[in-house]
């Protein structure tokens, strides 16, 4: 099989790890790259409408809320190709926590990945206010309400039109952008003591090298900081967001930990699975999911969840969840393009919008679970690949995966969507 494998017009003589057939051997590089290498790096994406560049080309159909599943799901199966995202929530919601739900669907339907939206609710108003909200980028989007009309006659409207757009969506071209134009987004998962030293690490060297030319990057996970937060609060921009950030942080244990009398978090933050693995403390965690942020950077700004950017390129805090798909899911929303995931114990996340690259430096886990991992690391705990080395492999695998190619989440079907809810509906 492996002898009809061609990657870049080349044949490798042996492209897989040995048992686990599915995992692509990331080669050590014969000499670091510089960030000035990537100058003048391109990808091969889509231009928005806004000008954004989006590197998948979904035709996407929207739920207002859990009430309009179902006749979203109706119109994906009718139109081959388009893409349903089914959710919990939407009814009776209320103050921010309305806003988060709101600002999340428009940012899902904003997004560049996503060439045009079907938007479905129960209502009128509040499709509408979706609808408008999605249309400022210029794409094509349409709503649809239920009421008065039932599911039948409004799966009908909306397949129709979710033909026209998904033939209209088919004919678009990728172009030339410079790579400077992505937003790559990180939150890493299933933690255990490589993580903090391999793979995470890998990531904090692609900011590194990437940021000073114009990217755009975000990390969050709120809980997952405590222990390190001294540190954190160091690598702002300024005294001023370093100030802003340490009250998203500090409302977190004053809102949740407290007014709840939870003083242990060893259920959660670290999980069961992050104590097997080697982190018995968060502060270990912490300091580990903090190398994601390179040495270099300072983030410029810290955003509320689903927030998009707004002062222009560079690395951004991001008020988020430490849980796996509602995390992407934030940061979808809030317009990045290409997730990178570093993992330990290997995991599984991936979303329905934006492409999710694995990278793990676990040797078990290329070998036990290796169908799921992109990027595999794990040379530089062998000491025969270094963290620069690790840091261009994971370029080229978001250039690739920019270009097309699928991540192994694409391709094993994980499609987790989920929104992030702050409190009881009313």
């Amino acid at each position: 099989m492996s002898e009809n494998i061609t990657i870049n017009g080349e044949s490798p003589t042996n492209p897989f790890v040995g048992s686990a057939p599915d995992q692509l051997v990331t080669p050590a590089l014969s000499a670091d790259r510089a960030s000035s290498d990537y100058a003048n790096a391109t990808v091969m994406g889509w231009r928005r409408e806004n000008g954004r560049v989006g590197v998948r080309n979904h035709v996407v159909i929207l739920p207002l809320d859990d009430l309009s599943n179902a006749a979203c799901e109706a119109v994906a199966n009718t139109v081959k190709g388009t893409l349903a995202l089914p959710h919990a929530y939407g009814r009776l919601q209320f103050g921010e926590d309305l806003e988060i739900h709101f600002r999340t669907l428009i940012g899902i339907g904003s997004n560049p990945n996503v060439a045009a939206v079907i938007v479905i609710g129960i209502e009128d108003q509040w499709t509408n206010r979706v609808v408008e909200g999605i249309a400022k980028t210029g794409k094509p989007v349409v709503g649809f309400g239920i009421e008065g009309h039932g599911d039948i006659a409004t799966i009908a409207k909306a397949s129709y039109q979710a033909k026209r757009f998904l033939q209209w969506a088919t004919e678009l071209q990728r172009e030339e952008c410079p790579i400077t134009d992505l937003w790559i987004s990180t939150k890493c998962g299933e933690s255990d003591t490589t993580t903090g030293l391999s793979s995470c690490p890998t990531v904090g060297n692609m900011y590194d090298k990437l940021i000073p030319h114009g990217i755009y990057g975000v990390f969050g996970e709120t809980s997952e900081i405590t222990g390190a937060e001294h540190l954190c609060k160091e690598r702002a921009a300024s005294p001023e967001i370093a100030d802003k950030w340490y009250k998203m942080w500090k409302a977190y244990q004053d809102d949740v930990i407290e007014a709840h009398k939870t003083d242990d978090l060893s259920d959660s933050q670290p999980t069961k699975g992050n104590i097997v693995g080697g982190l018995t403390t968060i502060e270990e965690k912490a300091l580990g999911n903090l190398e994601k942020i390179g040495h270099e950077c300072t983030y410029i700004d810290a955003l509320e969840p689903a927030e998009a950017p707004a002062k222009g390129p560079g690395l951004y805090f991001m008020d988020t969840s430490s849980a796996a798909a509602e995390c992407v899911t934030l940061m979808a929303a809030a317009g990045y393009v290409v997730h990178t995931f570093p993992t330990g114990q290997g995991n599984v996340i991936g979303n329905p919008i934006v492409p999710v690259i694995k990278i793990s430096g676990n040797p078990r886990t290329i070998r036990t679970m290796g169908e799921h991992i992109d990027v595999d690391v794990s040379g530089v705990l062998r000491r025969d690949m270094t963290i620069p080395q690790a840091g261009d492999a994971l370029i080229d695998m978001i250039v690739r995966t920019a270009n097309g190619r699928l991540t192994a989440a694409e391709s094993l079907g994980h499609r987790e969507f989920v929104m992030t809810k702050l409190y009881r509906s009313a």
